[in-house]
């Protein structure tokens, strides 16, 4: 089971209230897969994001996609399924 954190967000913060738990799961993903913590895979699915909506809001960032070797290898047999 996950860990819960509990965060008061200052009244500055404009984000309205529906928007706020997948916000900051995204910025969280985004910066833990930054920082090498997460894979790809674990940050696309703490982020709630398809693996392509990822990559775009990498892409936003201006950051870039490491790519592992499993990744590589669970890439190609999807290829090979379709083939």
């Amino acid at each position: 089971m996950g860990k819960k954190v509990v965060v008061e967000l200052p009244g500055m913060v404009k984000i309205p209230d529906e928007e706020i738990e997948k916000r900051v799961k995204v910025e969280l993903a985004l910066r833990l897969y930054e920082k090498g913590i997460l894979s790809f895979g674990q940050a696309r699915r703490l982020a709630g994001v398809s693996k392509w909506e990822f990559i775009e809001l990498l892409a936003k960032e201006g950051a870039g996609i490491t790519y592992d070797e499993e990744e590589l290898e669970n890439d190609l047999s999807a290829l090979e399924g379709l083939s």
